[in-house]
């Protein structure tokens, strides 16, 4: 499987695209990510200094499926988790294909990214979709 992965750093304005990444890195570069520096860092910026929350976002190239995880304060994560999907539409009479279908859950620990993370890993998305509605 391949996988690329970007990072929203809150103090820049841009995505920073990673790029390809080998699968055996993405926890290692979840690990690696500062995440408690940048909370504290923004408890005392400007509200114009910031862009966004941390996010880091991994996506497997080869079938589209991919996941943002952004952390709020030191125990609250989302997890979004993006893929294309078949939805129906008009009462069920119309069937569409979304290619970027989103779905998110709020109030995770670090714990919840990590299994989410490993899941993408080995591409197990019955657990992703069932995790993450």
């Amino acid at each position: 499987m391949n996988f690329r992965a970007s990072f929203c750093d809150p103090f820049k304005s841009d995505i920073i695209e990673i790029g390809s990444i080998e699968q055996g890195k993405i926890m290692e570069l979840f690990e690696k990510i500062p995440w408690s520096e940048y909370l504290t860092k923004m408890q005392t910026a400007k509200e114009s200094e910031i862009h966004y929350s941390p996010s880091l976002e991994i996506e497997n190239s080869d079938n589209r499926n991919g996941l943002s995880v952004s952390v709020i304060d030191g125990w609250k994560w989302y997890i979004f988790y993006k893929r294309p999907k078949l939805v129906k539409r008009f009462f069920g009479l119309i069937e569409k294909m979304d290619n970027n279908y989103l779905t998110e859950i709020h109030e995770q620990t670090e714990n919840d990214v990590r299994d989410c993370l490993e899941a993408l890993m080995k591409n197990d998305l019955s657990f992703l979709e069932n995790k993450i509605k």
